[in-house]
């Protein structure tokens, strides 16, 4: 093992849950969360939230939770901004792919939304993973179609529709950039 493995520390969710403050957990290795995101960051994720409670709330099976642990294994746990989860079980995080995940996409996490967890999500088959740019007021919505992920679109005024879930939902972008757009 080179000497650089050797003094990299792993962890398991059982350490995970001992920690203070916000984390995520990657193949064992852990990941502060920055400090509390920007507001824009948190009033877009706010706007999308209330775009999928809205439009999915006859769905007595589905629902919208934030910043929610999604533990994948013992060494791999995730915090999504924003996660579109159905017959989940009551318990302390989420245990089975969610159908949407939401990303806000900040210069201190890009790269780990961005890469990371883009290959996370689609090795876990998350139906549609969606990248929210606040600066340029801007998503990414990505489809898993077999085994990848199949770029949808860039989404700024537009409104788009997830007909193929257990539950219809949709994101009117429109409506979420609006208060932002100068």
């Amino acid at each position: 093992m080179p000497p650089l493995a050797q003094a990299i520390e792993y962890y398991t969710y059982d350490d995970y849950k001992l920690w203070d403050g916000e984390w995520e957990l990657i193949d064992g290795i852990a990941y502060a969360m920055t400090p509390s995101p920007m507001i824009t960051h948190q009033a877009i994720a706010g706007e999308i939230t209330f775009e999928l409670v809205s439009s999915a709330r006859k769905c007595k099976k589905c629902l919208v939770v934030v910043e929610q642990d999604w533990k994948i294994d013992e060494v791999t746990v995730l915090k999504p901004d924003i996660s579109f989860i159905c017959d989940e079980p009551n318990s302390a995080y989420i245990t089975k792919a969610p159908l949407i995940v939401v990303e806000i996409i900040s210069k201190s996490t890009a790269k780990r939304d961005e890469k990371y967890k883009f290959e996370i999500y689609k090795e876990e088959r998350v139906p549609y993973y969606i990248l929210v740019y606040p600066n340029d007021l801007k998503a990414k919505i990505y489809r898993l179609e077999k085994d990848e992920y199949i770029k949808q679109g860039d989404f700024s005024l537009e409104k788009y529709e997830f007909r193929d879930l257990e539950c219809t939902a949709s994101i009117d972008f429109e409506a979420v950039f609006e208060k932002f757009r100068k």
